[in-house]
């Protein structure tokens, strides 16, 4: 393998693939522009599960929809993104990832017309559901471009597509806020379809076709009991994924949370003012390229502790928000520099386990991440109406918190806290 890796990086510099075990990338196989492209489409793929939020008044007013039914809205984009995740991402490990995302996204085009022009609560409901299950696409291109890259520079890479999911989920409210205001909220999905077929286009004439064959075909019932089987046989996969459900439950912890005492007094603010505190969130996205780029070092590890100390020191200026914004402020950045920085530490050491395996690894890994999202969005919107926001960030912390007692505890385990030593 290591004598091929010359006239791989040939191959694919030139658009026509590579063959070998695991279909791994080689240095020249990924230029910056393409690994610019991959973040973008992750960035607009993974918005249409946020694009909603901000929306679900109008929608429900369109369509007649009591509040129930405009809550289960977001609940079925959820829930169609964690059936995605353990159904369709792992195919990428046996079929050629290039037609699977072109597919892919063609499917999300008509999900999304479907949304943009339903006529019923039913078929709007319908709809978002299907936009939940193929917006996994998302998962199968950070699947993709780990295994393009070089396993010196996979941080890297993966940390700059994963700025672009950040970028991505934290934008999504507010340029949906601004657009439903322009013209509807029909055309905030009609728009998104015109912009993912658009990428869809051009992810089929730029990104490397990817022919290597697997090592072992598996049939698609034998893929999935596979998934399942390998979190059975690597402990770091399970340790990655219960620091992924903490991490995710933090995060969801604040941002499902925050936008009820910035509209109650003191502040009162818009639904806009708040949606532009996820441009503050953005700056998530540098963590992402940084920690991508000291995995690359060697340093999993120890990001992944500092990453986790930070993100619990995050909550003591975030339960000061009822005081001060600036508080606010500082919390919500040292949150998402934490949160990301854990997340692509994760999915990089998860991939270099078995990177023939990558798509499986990285969908089971994303599930735990779904299941955290979850638990902590119910578990914060039900404690803030019982017991204030002092509560709600008590149990941010209390997840934080856990996360890094768990990493304190495996740190000195061979491939505990950090990578393997196959990394």
């Amino acid at each position: 393998m290591p004598g091929n890796r010359g006239e791989a990086a040939t191959r694919r510099a030139e658009g026509a693939g590579t063959a070998g075990p695991g279909r791994e990338g080689s240095a020249d196989g990924l230029s910056r522009g393409v690994v610019m492209l991959f973040a973008v489409a992750c960035g607009v793929a993974v918005a249409n599960v946020y694009f909603s939020q901000p929306l679900l008044v109008t929608m429900g007013r369109d369509l007649a929809m009591s509040p129930a039914l405009v809550g289960g809205v977001v609940t079925l984009t959820h829930v169609g993104y964690g059936f995605g995740l353990f159904l369709l991402v792992p195919l990428g490990d046996t079929a050629d990832r290039r037609r699977i995302v072109v597919a892919q996204s063609l499917l999300l085009v008509a999900a999304l017309a479907v949304v943009a022009t339903a006529p019923t609560a039913a078929v709007l409901l319908a709809g978002m559901a299907a936009v939940g299950l193929l917006a996994v696409v998302t998962q199968t291109l950070v699947a993709f471009a780990a295994a393009l890259a070089p396993p010196a520079g996979r941080g890297r890479v993966v940390g700059t597509v994963t700025s672009g999911v950040v970028i991505g989920i934290l934008l999504a409210r507010t340029a949906s806020g601004l657009l439903a205001d322009l013209a509807g909220w029909r055309a905030v999905y009609l728009a998104s379809a015109a912009l993912t077929g658009l990428l869809a286009l051009v992810l089929y004439r730029v990104l490397p076709r990817d022919a290597g064959v697997p090592p072992e075909a598996l049939r698609y019932g034998q893929l999935l009991r596979s998934t399942v089987t390998l979190f059975a046989r690597e402990p770091l996969l399970r340790l990655r994924a219960l620091f992924g459900l903490l991490v995710f439950a933090a995060f969801s912890t604040l941002w499902s949370s925050v936008a009820l005492p910035l509209s109650e007094a003191p502040y009162f603010l818009s639904h806009g003012a708040i949606g532009a505190l996820g441009l503050i969130g953005a700056a998530g996205a540098l963590a992402a390229s940084a920690a991508g780029r000291l995995n690359d070092r060697g340093l999993a590890r120890r990001t992944t502790g500092t990453a986790l100390a930070l993100l619990a020191v995050s909550w003591v200026p975030l339960a000061f928000t009822r005081s001060s914004l600036w508080a606010l402020v500082a919390g919500v950045v040292l949150l998402d520099l934490a949160v990301q920085a854990v997340h692509v530490t994760n999915q990089t050491v998860i991939h270099a386990l078995r990177p023939e395996a990558g798509s499986r690894l990285i969908g089971g890994y994303m599930v735990f991440y779904s299941v955290g999202s979850a638990t902590g969005a119910i578990a914060a919107t039900s404690l803030y109406a019982v017991a204030g926001w002092g509560a709600v960030c008590a149990l941010g912390a209390a997840f934080s918190c856990l996360g890094f007692v768990v990493w304190a505890l495996t740190r000195d385990e061979p491939g505990g806290g950090g990578g393997s030593r196959r990394t």
